[in-house]
């Protein structure tokens, strides 16, 4: 297939490759940050070729970089492709019943800009004083040519603004296709839970990436043309600017961007819990008003990374609030979740495995959360450990364990092979597993008082007793790293040798799986289906009683041609029931 397809499943693949590579670069320079917290100065085994002058230990310069460029890679060119490029690209269009996206063209330019920005976070681990090492929030003044001179933190910058008009391009693409390509008949109260948390979190694109890009750009001009933006104190000529703008500016995109990431988690979640419980998604309207709150509140709670800032205490009321505020429809849509599983025939599949697992490492997340979000315990929290274990868990354990829920549940859609459950349920457990010991133990040492982003933290007295817990940490992470093998031994063997699955293995009712083959043609669908109920049409005793199965598709007609829709299933809410359904 060629690299300039515009077919969006096309597309979709050459994000996921490149996302999946990313990941893989991601995951091994995490791995360096943990053996140098449980053996801070000591070689790293195998590294003597990268680093002879220090005879493959990491050095101070070294281990700044390390962990900048795993931020950055994480979350601009791994998380967020795979979310958004790969499935969002493959299984946005098919969900609604479309042709392709809007705009399929903006589709190529959104994955080169993408890939040029790969590029050159590449090329920058190549140049002289190597990459950058500002970290990942390229905070003024260390991201000024004072601090970080040389030209790998000028390309990482320039990476950014790629991934970022990327990330604009293909949001406002998934927004047009939702609002103007939806079938016949696919109407709002009728579109699975992973649209509408792809199309909240594409607003959320829209409307903070342009932030980012303002930002990266001014900096950018600071390092580049001697503008003094963000440069104030004995380094500025003629009065100088504020870094502290930079902050606003970082976090007014910065936070909606963990909502980003995790609202198309939300939507999978949703959906998977009633696939594989075999009920309607209780509160279907409800979780999508939540998801639609939460993008709401998003722009409005960012300045709780700020409390320490010397923000007026006044103003950091307010934010504390907000921040909140906004945890209560997270928590009627996990609740949502709950009543879903409740008394459901549960399949724990590897897609369902993931999903709550998800659900787990997500709440573990958001309860350790509710302590930053509150001016009094922030302050002594800031800068320590607690936050990196708090935003690993709901950003990142969270979102790699949904990615990989999309994964196991589309990929027999994309390729027409069924990735191997055994392997695929070790993969999820593994890592779900090793995920609670990893930022669990980081959360245990920021309590402590252990201080992120530390070299030798043993370098002070009251941070020695920590060594056996970040080196008990640091095991976890290892086999982390060692269970992903699991992953990729299963992705090579099925591409090659994998069995071949019919059109709707699952057996679920959204029109990929019922009205296309897999992996689906060029056009998608020949007609264009004709949706007639909810996602989420499932368990309903009319359709047992004639067809002989407990789900029906969204544009299958009941075979009494007089009734096209099943009694108990409301057409604009799919999570309603009768009680004679035996659901609830």
């Amino acid at each position: 297939m060629s690299l300039f397809s515009s077919d969006h499943k096309a597309v979709a693949r050459r994000y996921l490759w490149s996302g999946l590579g990313f990941l893989l670069l991601g995951g091994l320079l995490a791995l360096l940050i943990r053996w140098q917290w449980a053996y801070p100065g000591q070689p790293v085994p195998g590294l003597a070729w990268a680093l002879p002058e220090s005879r493959g230990a990491l050095t101070p310069p070294a281990y700044t970089a390390v962990f900048t460029m795993h931020g950055l890679i994480m979350i601009f060119f791994a998380v967020t492709p795979l979310l958004f490029g790969a499935l969002g690209h493959f299984v946005l269009p098919l969900s609604i019943g479309a042709r392709g996206l809007a705009f399929p063209r903006l589709s190529v330019v959104g994955f080169w800009l993408y890939a040029l920005g790969g590029a050159l976070v590449l090329g920058s681990f190549a140049v002289r004083l190597g990459p950058a090492s500002a970290g990942w929030t390229s905070y003024p003044p260390l991201s000024t040519p004072a601090f970080t001179p040389g030209l790998g933190q000028t390309l990482v910058t320039v990476a950014v603004l790629c991934a970022g008009a990327s990330a604009f391009l293909y949001g406002l693409n998934f927004i047009v296709t939702v609002v103007r390509c939806r079938a016949p008949g696919m109407t709002w109260g009728r579109l699975s839970l992973t649209v509408w948390g792809l199309f909240f979190a594409s607003v959320l694109n829209v409307l903070f990436v342009p932030v980012l890009a303002a930002a990266t750009a001014l900096l950018l001009m600071d390092r580049l043309l001697g503008t003094q933006f963000f440069i104030a104190g004995a380094a500025a000529v003629g009065g100088g600017g504020d870094p502290v703008v930079y902050q606003h500016l970082f976090w007014l995109f910065g936070h909606p961007e963990v909502y980003i990431l995790i609202l198309p988690a939300w939507g999978m979640v949703g959906d998977f819990v009633a696939f594989f419980s075999r009920k309607p998604a209780h509160g279907y309207r409800l979780t999508a008003g939540a998801m639609g709150t939460v993008t709401a509140l998003s722009g409005l709670v960012y300045a709780h990374h700020l409390f320490t800032s010397g923000m007026s205490p006044l103003l950091g009321r307010t934010f504390m609030v907000l921040t909140l505020l906004i945890s209560l429809p997270a928590e009627v849509m996990y609740l949502n979740w709950l009543m879903t599983l409740w008394r459901g025939s549960v399949r724990l599949t590897s897609p369902m495995l993931a999903a709550l697992s998800t659900m787990i490492v997500f709440g573990l997340g958001g309860i350790t959360g509710l302590s930053l979000g509150a001016v009094a315990t922030d302050v002594p929290l800031h800068g320590t450990l607690w936050v990196v274990g708090h935003f690993h868990l709901t950003m990142g354990a969270a979102s790699f364990l949904a990615v990989f829920a999309g994964l196991y549940f589309w990929f027999p859609k994309m390729f027409g092979r069924a990735l191997h459950e055994g392997l695929a349920k070790a993969h999820v457990l593994s890592s779900a597993v090793l995920f609670l010991g990893v930022f669990g133990g980081q959360l245990a040492a920021g309590y402590a008082g252990q201080l992120r982003r530390l070299y030798d933290p043993y370098q002070y007295t009251y941070l020695k007793h920590l060594l056996p817990l970040n080196q008990w940490t640091s095991a976890c992470a290892f086999l982390l790293g060692a269970a992903q093998v699991l992953f990729i031994v299963n992705l090579v063997w099925t591409l090659a040798r994998g069995r071949a699955v019919g059109a709707n293995p699952w057996k679920v009712g959204t029109l990929e799986w019922t009205c296309a083959p897999s992996p689906p043609p060029a056009w998608n669908y020949d007609p264009v289906p004709e949706v007639l109920r909810g996602p989420h049409a499932l368990s309903q005793p009319e359709v047992l009683a004639q067809l002989g199965r407990d789900w029906m598709g969204q544009a299958e007609p009941m075979p009494d041609a007089a009734e096209t829709e099943p009694g108990p299933v409301d057409a604009e809410e799919p999570g309603r029931v009768s009680t004679s359904g035996g659901a609830a």
